[in-house]
Parts: structure tokens; C-alpha cells; sequence
């Protein structure tokens, strides 16, 4: 081999070491906020029914709250996919389709003769699969449907070029039918998310579709990512109809759309006001649930000054055991500081939602750790809105029925073994 290849292949090895030691130390980046203040209120931050509140949300994470929305909250498989065919079956102009987790089986399988069908009738169907989470779907499958019409496309595939963002996932679920109705939440393709969330094959979820003007939003967010991949910016009356939106909404609602930045992230931002800003309860359901230390001391904070904080995240039946372990690290000083934790026992628990004073709520497609803060793409509808908040509450508060209360001086009495798992997974928690 001539001397010119070895050095190519030389710098070609190298450049790529270059590139992946960035990604390393861009994964391990955290999250900067450690306190939310409001100069010369001796209240503090605005509490989530103050309608500064709202401001400040719109502000300060770039989403327009916006009235005349209306909600349905579908809880696990049961609820969510029967709804979600009969609205892929009656679009008429587009379908715009993106998501994280895919692989084979029952439900990828609906999902694509639902599309095909459409795609067939002359519906415009767009496909978006983040390149890492449905890279276990077959070409087969893939091709099947672009054999039909579909326009199917992977999002941030990996080469060695990209090393040094590989940990960027677009982490979203964004589903628009004909502009107009949308949903977002923690569903994928994948079988374990059927079922009603009480069995242990059966996943636990949370997600919301949505009609009114907020679905502009979510069909934007997507639009944005299609742009990414294709180089296409989608706009014009058939993906973005205009005028008044047919619905009997009432809700305030946004659709918060977070993406990586340098520092300070909308996601960060969006979780540090809710906590600042609740002053009677605040529920959170989590899934994978490593906060970190600086959300760790805001919980506490919060628990201080007289909120009742409850965290609801997912047991030993989790999916990421390392997640689970890093997690844990925080119960001790959660629980001394009067933070109530739970742990989903039935199954898997995948929802991500918050809800604070029955009033201020999300769900969506947002974890309560670094790497959905910091690193990935989130689609979140949040809501304020005392209906839905009561629904969020008494969903919280039926989980409950199933979970176990972790208590502190049971925690304490934990095996070795754990403990070092723990101490183990929370040296990577950033990378988690």
C-alpha cells in the first residue's frame, strides 16, 4: 500500500478520535439553572396561576400559549392507537408522521397499512424516523411503504462524520392529520406500548391529541425537522390551514418544541418555572427521572416552602437499568427533604407529564433527566387549564393505586449490590 493511503487512512482515524472526543465532552454538558428569582417580589416567582406566569413560560421557552384548543388526554394503548386509526383513516389532503422509537410487530405494522391506504387515496404522507430509534425497523418494511406513495425518511443518520453529534436524537412524536388535529405524548411503534398499562408486557403512557390553533405549532415543529433531512420547508394553506379553527376549544395551550442549544435550554427553563411557580401541589410522572443536582435542590426548595411534591417514575420493571440506578441516587436527600417518591410496579411507566396546582400541566415526549434537557429534540403540549389539570391530578393520583411509596428509612436498608450500581450509573448520568 502506497504511503499516501496510510497516511490518509492515519488522519482519517484521527479526525474521527477528534470528533467523537467533542461529542464526549458535549454530552457532558449539564444543565446551568440552580435558582429562579423575581427581583423585589417577596412572593417570588409568579405561581402558575398568575397569568405573569404564562408570560414569562412564553418568554422564556419560546412557545405562544394560545386559547381555544381542544384536549383529550389518552392514556396507554388502549386509548391512544383506536383513536389514532380512525384519524389516520379519514385524512384527506396530509399526514405528517414523526417519531423516535419503531421496530417490527403488530403496531408498526397497522401504522403502515393506515399510511398506505392514505398514501394510495392521494393523501400526501410524510414519514420522519429518527435515524438511531427506528433503526431496528427493516428495509422491507421501509420500501413497502415507499412502494405505496409514502414518503419515508431517516432523520440524523450516523457516519463518521456526525460522531461528534450523535447524542442530538430528535426525540419527538409529532403526528398532524390534514393540519388539524395533533398529537404528541411518549408513544411509539412497538408492541409493548398496547394494553392498558397494568401488565407487565404492557406499558404505562400518557398522550394527548389536539385540535385548534396550537396543531400549527407541532406541524412547524415537524416541518422543521422535514427541512433537516430533506432540505424541503413545507408551508402553504394544505400543511398550515389558516382562519378559524372548527373546534369548541377552550383550553390555553402551547406546544413547546425544545432543541439542543449552548447553555441554558428551553426544556431546563420550562421545568424550573413550573416548580418555582407551584404553591400547593406538583405531580410529576416520569419515567426516567435523574434530575440532577441542581433540579434535585428546586424540588427541595419546593418541598420546603410547603408544596406537596410528589414524583411518580418507573420501578425495577424499567427498560434503561442504568437510568433507574442514576435516578436513585437523588431518593435520599428527596425524601429527607419531604419529597414523596413511587415507583410504578405493574410494568414499564413511559409517561412524561407534570402537573402543578390542578391548573399548569404537560405531556409529552420529555424525560426529567440531561439527556432530553440538554441534548435531544422534544415535542410537549402544555396546557393551563383547571379541567385539565383536575384530569391530570386524578390520573396522578389513580397511578398511585399501583405504585410503591419508596421510604426513606426502607431505602436506607438497600443491598451493597445496588448501591453500587448507583454509584456507578450516576458517574454517566449525563450520558444516560
Amino acid at each position: 500500500m502506497p504511503l499516501i493511503k496510510y497516511i490518509a487512512i492515519a488522519v482519517g482515524v484521527l479526525l474521527a478520535l477528534i470528533l467523537a472526543l467533542i461529542g464526549v465532552f458535549s454530552v457532558t454538558r449539564d444543565a446551568p439553572v440552580t435558582s429562579v428569582i423575581a427581583e423585589g417580589d417577596s412572593e417570588g416567582p409568579p405561581e402558575v396561576s398568575d397569568p405573569l406566569f404564562a408570560h414569562t413560560i412564553e418568554l422564556f421557552t419560546k412557545t405562544h400559549i394560545e386559547a381555544g384548543n381542544k384536549v383529550e388526554i389518552l392514556l396507554n394503548g388502549d386509548g391512544s392507537y383506536p383513536r389514532l386509526w380512525k384519524d389516520l383513516a379519514s385524512a384527506q389532503q396530509t399526514l405528517t408522521v414523526q417519531l423516535y422509537f419503531c421496530q417490527p410487530g403488530a403496531v408498526a405494522d397497522t401504522m403502515a397499512k393506515y399510511l398506505s391506504e392514505r398514501a394510495r387515496a392521494k393523501v400526501r404522507v410524510l414519514l420522519l424516523l429518527d435515524a438511531f430509534g427506528a433503526g431496528t425497523l427493516k428495509e422491507e418494511w421501509i420500501e413497502d411503504l415507499k412502494a405505496t406513495g409514502v414518503e419515508v425518511v431517516k432523520l440524523r443518520p450516523l457516519t463518521w462524520y456526525t460522531l461528534h453529534k450523535a447524542a442530538q436524537r430528535s426525540h419527538v412524536r409529532a403526528i398532524v392529520i390534514d393540519g388539524r388535529v395533533g398529537y404528541t405524548g411518549g408513544f411509539g411503534l412497538a408492541d409493548y406500548w398496547l394494553g392498558d398499562g397494568h401488565s407487565e408486557d404492557q406499558w404505562r403512557e400518557s398522550n394527548v391529541r389536539f385540535e385548534g390553533p396550537t396543531v400549527s405549532s407541532l406541524q412547524a415543529a415537524f416541518a422543521a425537522a422535514w427541512a433537516e433531512a430533506t432540505g424541503e420547508l413545507l408551508t402553504g394553506d394544505v400543511f398550515f390551514p389558516h382562519g378559524t379553527f372548527s373546534t369548541e376549544g377552550t383550553v390555553h395551550a402551547g406546544l413547546m418544541h425544545s432543541t439542543p442549544t449552548i447553555g441554558s435550554t428551553p426544556a431546563e427553563r420550562f421545568f424550573a418555572l413550573s416548580i418555582a411557580g407551584a404553591r400547593r401541589t406538583l405531580y410529576i410522572t416520569n419515567s426516567y427521572f435523574v434530575p440532577g443536582e441542581n433540579f434535585m435542590q428546586l424540588l427541595l426548595h419546593a418541598a420546603k416552602r410547603g408544596v406537596d411534591v410528589r414524583i411518580m417514575t418507573v420501578s425495577g420493571k424499567t427498560d434503561v437499568k442504568s437510568t433507574w440506578y442514576a435516578g436513585r441516587t437523588y431518593y435520599e436527600q428527596l425524601l429527607a427533604g419531604g419529597v414523596r417518591i413511587y415507583e410504578y410496579s405493574p410494568t414499564m411507566m413511559h409517561a412524561k407529564s407534570l402537573v402543578a396546582d390542578g391548573i399548569w400541566s404537560y405531556i409529552g415526549s420529555m424525560n426529567f433527566d440531561n439527556r432530553s434537557i440538554t441534548f435531544n429534540d422534544e415535542s410537549n403540549l402544555l396546557m393551563l387549564d383547571q379541567g385539565i389539570g383536575a384530569q391530570m391530578d386524578s390520573i396522578f393520583l389513580d397511578d398511585l393505586k399501583y405504585s410503591e411509596e419508596i421510604k426513606l428509612e426502607t431505602f436506607k436498608q438497600r443491598p451493597l449490590k445496588g448501591r453500587l450500581y448507583e454509584w456507578g450509573a450516576q458517574k454517566l448520568r449525563r450520558v444516560l
